[in-house]
């Protein structure tokens, strides 16, 4: 079993926050599924049933376990109130593949 964790983001395009977790990912080649919010009610509703709110930006680190099924290992609401504890974690990802 491999210890790659999967990323997915949840945004909403008028936060800044979002924007710039997006740059900052793409700007440091992180590979992660963007989850646009806006007008998504399944998405909303995956939001919420993670975080128990509805608040975004929100990274959700996925570990692929058994026949394919995923887990949620982590996951923080923010970015530059978490930035330091998703880089670490991002990093020691980077180790891992």
């Amino acid at each position: 079993m491999e210890d790659k964790l999967e990323l997915e983001l949840y945004t909403r395009p008028t936060c800044s926050d979002c924007q710039d977790a997006k740059r900052y990912l793409s700007s440091n080649n992180i590979h992660y599924v963007n989850k646009n919010v806006a007008g998504n009610l399944s998405l909303e509703k995956d939001l919420e049933k993670i975080t128990g709110n509805r608040i975004v930006p929100m990274f959700a680190f996925y570990k692929k376990g058994l026949f394919g099924n995923r887990k949620l290992v982590e996951h923080f609401i923010g970015f530059e109130n978490n930035k330091d504890e998703i880089i670490s974690l991002l990093k020691n990802n980077e180790k891992n593949r």
